[in-house]
Protein backbone atom coordinates (compact mmCIF):
# COMPACT_ATOMS: atom_id res chain seq x y z
CA UNK A 1 0.00 0.00 0.00
CA UNK A 2 1.28 3.99 -0.86
CA UNK A 3 0.42 6.04 2.11
CA UNK A 4 0.49 9.80 2.24
CA UNK A 5 2.26 11.09 5.58
CA UNK A 6 2.49 14.63 6.83
CA UNK A 7 3.62 15.93 10.10
CA UNK A 8 4.04 19.77 10.99
CA UNK A 9 4.62 21.15 14.36
CA UNK A 10 4.95 24.71 15.96
CA UNK A 11 7.09 25.97 18.77
CA UNK A 12 7.65 29.39 20.21
CA UNK A 13 11.17 30.20 20.85
CA UNK A 14 11.86 32.35 23.39
CA UNK A 15 15.71 31.99 23.26
CA UNK A 16 17.83 30.55 20.47
CA UNK A 17 17.10 26.76 21.32
CA UNK A 18 19.23 23.76 19.63
CA UNK A 19 17.31 21.17 17.99
CA UNK A 20 18.25 17.38 17.41
CA UNK A 21 14.96 15.96 15.23
CA UNK A 22 14.26 12.91 13.91
CA UNK A 23 11.70 13.11 11.76
CA UNK A 24 13.15 11.69 8.28
CA UNK A 25 11.79 8.26 7.17
CA UNK A 26 14.55 5.62 6.26
CA UNK A 27 14.36 3.66 2.94
CA UNK A 28 14.61 -0.19 3.82
CA UNK A 29 13.21 -3.67 3.52
CA UNK A 30 9.79 -2.83 4.89
CA UNK A 31 9.36 0.44 3.66
CA UNK A 32 10.54 2.48 0.47
CA UNK A 33 10.30 6.44 0.67
CA UNK A 34 9.21 8.85 -2.67
CA UNK A 35 8.70 12.39 -2.99
CA UNK A 36 10.07 14.01 0.15
CA UNK A 37 9.43 17.09 2.11
CA UNK A 38 11.35 18.50 4.86
CA UNK A 39 11.09 22.60 5.46
CA UNK A 40 11.66 24.57 8.11
CA UNK A 41 10.35 28.34 8.93
CA UNK A 42 11.92 30.48 9.20
CA UNK A 43 14.84 28.22 6.99
CA UNK A 44 17.86 27.95 9.33
CA UNK A 45 21.12 26.23 8.84
CA UNK A 46 20.61 21.98 9.03
CA UNK A 47 23.04 19.35 9.48
CA UNK A 48 21.90 15.79 8.95
CA UNK A 49 23.40 12.57 10.73
CA UNK A 50 22.98 8.92 11.41
CA UNK A 51 23.01 7.97 14.96
CA UNK A 52 24.07 4.29 16.65
CA UNK A 53 20.51 3.39 15.04
CA UNK A 54 20.88 3.58 11.93
CA UNK A 55 18.30 6.56 12.32
CA UNK A 56 18.54 10.35 10.27
CA UNK A 57 18.71 12.95 12.25
CA UNK A 58 18.84 16.74 11.61
CA UNK A 59 21.10 19.09 13.59
CA UNK A 60 19.54 22.88 14.19
CA UNK A 61 19.36 26.02 16.05
CA UNK A 62 15.95 27.42 16.27
CA UNK A 63 15.46 31.07 16.24
CA UNK A 64 13.55 33.39 18.78
CA UNK A 65 10.07 33.73 18.04
CA UNK A 66 7.37 31.45 15.43
CA UNK A 67 9.54 28.49 13.99
CA UNK A 68 7.59 25.69 12.46
CA UNK A 69 8.67 22.53 10.98
CA UNK A 70 6.91 20.46 8.17
CA UNK A 71 7.33 17.19 6.84
CA UNK A 72 5.72 15.17 3.86
CA UNK A 73 6.37 12.08 2.25
CA UNK A 74 5.01 8.83 0.60
CA UNK A 75 6.08 5.68 1.19
CA UNK A 76 5.06 2.23 0.57
CA UNK A 77 4.49 -0.20 2.71
CA UNK A 78 3.30 -4.15 2.84
CA UNK A 79 -0.65 -4.73 3.14
CA UNK A 80 0.25 -6.87 5.99
CA UNK A 81 2.72 -7.47 9.58
CA UNK A 82 4.32 -10.50 8.29
CA UNK A 83 3.62 -13.46 11.80
CA UNK A 84 5.45 -16.31 12.41
CA UNK A 85 3.98 -18.50 15.28
CA UNK A 86 7.30 -21.11 16.15
CA UNK A 87 9.97 -19.02 15.26
CA UNK A 88 12.59 -20.13 17.12
CA UNK A 89 14.60 -18.67 20.10
CA UNK A 90 18.45 -17.67 18.51
CA UNK A 91 20.61 -18.78 21.24
CA UNK A 92 23.27 -15.67 22.20
CA UNK A 93 26.36 -16.97 20.68
CA UNK A 94 24.45 -17.03 17.53
CA UNK A 95 23.01 -13.37 17.76
CA UNK A 96 24.51 -10.65 14.85
CA UNK A 97 26.80 -7.69 17.01
CA UNK A 98 24.47 -5.46 16.18
CA UNK A 99 21.35 -7.14 18.11
CA UNK A 100 23.37 -7.67 21.23
CA UNK A 101 22.48 -4.39 22.70
CA UNK A 102 19.08 -4.75 22.33
CA UNK A 103 19.54 -7.70 25.19
CA UNK A 104 20.69 -5.30 28.07
CA UNK A 105 18.35 -3.29 30.63
CA UNK A 106 18.43 0.25 29.60
CA UNK A 107 16.80 3.67 30.93
CA UNK A 108 13.45 2.99 30.93
CA UNK A 109 13.48 -0.65 29.79
CA UNK A 110 14.70 -2.74 33.12
CA UNK A 111 14.82 -5.84 32.18
CA UNK A 112 16.67 -7.34 35.08
CA UNK A 113 13.50 -6.88 37.24
CA UNK A 114 11.20 -8.86 35.18
CA UNK A 115 12.47 -12.56 34.89
CA UNK A 116 10.20 -13.98 37.29
CA UNK A 117 7.19 -12.06 36.26
CA UNK A 118 8.06 -12.99 31.91
CA UNK A 119 8.80 -16.53 32.84
CA UNK A 120 5.45 -16.75 34.17
CA UNK A 121 3.72 -14.65 31.51
CA UNK A 122 5.69 -17.36 29.40
CA UNK A 123 5.01 -20.58 30.71
CA UNK A 124 3.97 -23.83 27.99
CA UNK A 125 5.57 -21.81 25.06
CA UNK A 126 7.67 -22.36 23.13
CA UNK A 127 11.11 -20.73 22.77
CA UNK A 128 11.31 -17.56 20.85
CA UNK A 129 8.15 -15.75 18.73
CA UNK A 130 5.29 -17.78 21.02
CA UNK A 131 6.88 -16.23 23.94
CA UNK A 132 6.93 -12.82 22.66
CA UNK A 133 3.28 -13.00 21.56
CA UNK A 134 2.21 -14.04 24.85
CA UNK A 135 3.54 -10.77 26.54
CA UNK A 136 2.06 -9.41 23.89
CA UNK A 137 -1.39 -10.92 24.62
CA UNK A 138 -0.67 -10.62 28.35
CA UNK A 139 -0.19 -7.10 27.84
CA UNK A 140 -3.12 -5.88 26.09
CA UNK A 141 -5.10 -8.21 28.97
CA UNK A 142 -4.01 -6.82 31.91
CA UNK A 143 -2.36 -3.18 31.11
CA UNK A 144 -4.80 -0.82 30.67
CA UNK A 145 -4.21 1.22 27.02
CA UNK A 146 -5.01 5.23 27.70
CA UNK A 147 -4.03 6.64 24.13
CA UNK A 148 -4.63 10.11 25.84
CA UNK A 149 -2.92 9.43 29.27
CA UNK A 150 0.22 11.56 30.59
CA UNK A 151 3.34 12.31 28.14
CA UNK A 152 5.72 11.46 31.25
CA UNK A 153 8.47 9.40 30.60
CA UNK A 154 7.76 6.42 33.10
CA UNK A 155 9.81 3.01 32.69
CA UNK A 156 8.61 -0.45 32.17
CA UNK A 157 8.64 -1.03 35.94
CA UNK A 158 6.93 2.14 37.03
CA UNK A 159 3.93 1.14 34.43
CA UNK A 160 4.20 -2.48 35.41
CA UNK A 161 2.93 -0.87 38.75
CA UNK A 162 0.12 1.83 37.88
CA UNK A 163 -1.44 -0.73 35.25
CA UNK A 164 -1.94 1.71 32.47
CA UNK A 165 0.21 3.73 30.16
CA UNK A 166 0.20 5.05 26.21
CA UNK A 167 1.36 3.36 23.64
CA UNK A 168 5.34 3.77 24.53
CA UNK A 169 4.69 2.38 27.95
CA UNK A 170 3.27 -0.98 27.01
CA UNK A 171 6.24 -1.41 24.74
CA UNK A 172 8.77 -0.76 27.21
CA UNK A 173 7.27 -3.04 29.86
CA UNK A 174 6.84 -5.64 26.98
CA UNK A 175 10.59 -4.92 25.83
CA UNK A 176 11.55 -5.63 29.21
CA UNK A 177 9.97 -8.88 29.63
CA UNK A 178 11.56 -9.93 26.09
CA UNK A 179 15.09 -9.29 27.22
CA UNK A 180 14.41 -10.59 30.49
CA UNK A 181 14.04 -13.86 28.64
CA UNK A 182 17.13 -13.31 26.14
CA UNK A 183 15.28 -12.17 23.62
CA UNK A 184 16.51 -8.63 21.77
CA UNK A 185 13.50 -6.05 21.96
CA UNK A 186 13.57 -2.81 20.58
CA UNK A 187 11.43 0.05 20.67
CA UNK A 188 9.76 1.51 17.33
CA UNK A 189 8.49 5.29 16.83
CA UNK A 190 6.79 5.99 13.77
CA UNK A 191 3.36 6.32 12.38
CA UNK A 192 0.30 4.23 12.30
CA UNK A 193 -2.38 3.88 9.22
CA UNK A 194 -6.04 4.15 10.66
CA UNK A 195 -4.96 5.29 14.51
CA UNK A 196 -7.44 6.84 16.81
CA UNK A 197 -6.75 9.67 17.41
CA UNK A 198 -4.03 10.33 14.38
CA UNK A 199 -0.92 11.26 16.27
CA UNK A 200 2.43 9.62 16.57
CA UNK A 201 2.99 6.01 17.40
CA UNK A 202 5.28 3.69 19.19
CA UNK A 203 5.76 -0.75 18.99
CA UNK A 204 8.23 -2.89 19.63
CA UNK A 205 9.95 -5.35 17.81
CA UNK A 206 11.86 -8.49 19.29
CA UNK A 207 14.45 -10.55 17.36
CA UNK A 208 13.32 -14.53 16.64
CA UNK A 209 14.12 -16.79 14.16
CA UNK A 210 16.69 -15.02 12.34
CA UNK A 211 15.30 -11.06 11.99
CA UNK A 212 12.70 -9.07 13.98
CA UNK A 213 9.02 -9.27 14.32
CA UNK A 214 6.50 -6.86 14.95
CA UNK A 215 4.60 -6.52 17.69
CA UNK A 216 1.63 -4.17 19.47
CA UNK A 217 -0.75 -4.57 22.79
CA UNK A 218 -2.56 -1.67 21.73
CA UNK A 219 -4.11 -2.97 18.54
CA UNK A 220 -6.52 -5.82 18.99
CA UNK A 221 -4.94 -7.34 15.44
CA UNK A 222 -1.49 -6.40 14.11
CA UNK A 223 -2.46 -5.06 10.54
CA UNK A 224 -0.66 -3.74 8.00
CA UNK A 225 0.40 0.35 8.11
CA UNK A 226 3.33 0.50 10.30
CA UNK A 227 5.49 3.07 9.28
CA UNK A 228 9.14 3.45 11.11
CA UNK A 229 10.59 6.89 11.90
CA UNK A 230 12.97 5.63 14.71
CA UNK A 231 14.69 2.44 16.38
CA UNK A 232 16.29 2.43 19.41
CA UNK A 233 17.16 0.79 22.91
CA UNK A 234 14.08 2.65 24.38
CA UNK A 235 12.34 6.20 24.04
CA UNK A 236 15.33 8.00 24.63
CA UNK A 237 16.81 6.82 21.68
CA UNK A 238 13.92 7.53 19.52
CA UNK A 239 12.71 11.02 20.58
CA UNK A 240 10.59 13.27 17.77
CA UNK A 241 12.71 16.14 19.02
CA UNK A 242 15.48 16.88 21.87
CA UNK A 243 16.09 20.47 22.25
CA UNK A 244 18.21 21.68 24.49
CA UNK A 245 17.81 25.05 27.12
CA UNK A 246 14.79 26.33 28.66
CA UNK A 247 11.95 24.09 27.98
CA UNK A 248 9.82 23.82 24.53
CA UNK A 249 6.88 22.31 24.27
CA UNK A 250 4.75 22.36 20.42
CA UNK A 251 2.10 25.27 20.33
CA UNK A 252 0.62 22.67 17.21
CA UNK A 253 1.32 19.17 16.36
CA UNK A 254 -1.09 17.94 13.13
CA UNK A 255 -0.39 14.33 12.13
CA UNK A 256 -1.62 12.48 9.09
CA UNK A 257 -1.33 9.31 7.22
CA UNK A 258 -3.74 8.85 4.47
CA UNK A 259 -3.54 5.95 1.76
CA UNK A 260 -3.34 6.84 -1.49
CA UNK A 261 -3.55 5.41 -4.86
CA UNK A 262 -0.12 4.57 -6.92
CA UNK A 263 -0.86 7.13 -9.61
CA UNK A 264 -0.69 9.83 -6.94
CA UNK A 265 2.82 9.31 -6.24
Amino acid sequence: MWLRISCDLTFNITVPTPFIVMLRLRSGAQQWIANEEYGLKPMVSVLEFTDNYGNLCQRFIAPVGAFAIHTSVAVMIADQVDQQPGAPFVDIENLPEAVLSYLLPSRYCESDRFGDMATEITAGQNLGYDQVKAIETWLRNTIRFEPSGSDELVSAAEVNIRQWGVCRDLSHLGIALCRSLSIPARLVEGYLYGLEPMTFHAWFEAYVGGRWYTFDATQADIKGGYVAIGYGRDAADVAIYNQFGPPVSPTSQNVSVELIDESDV
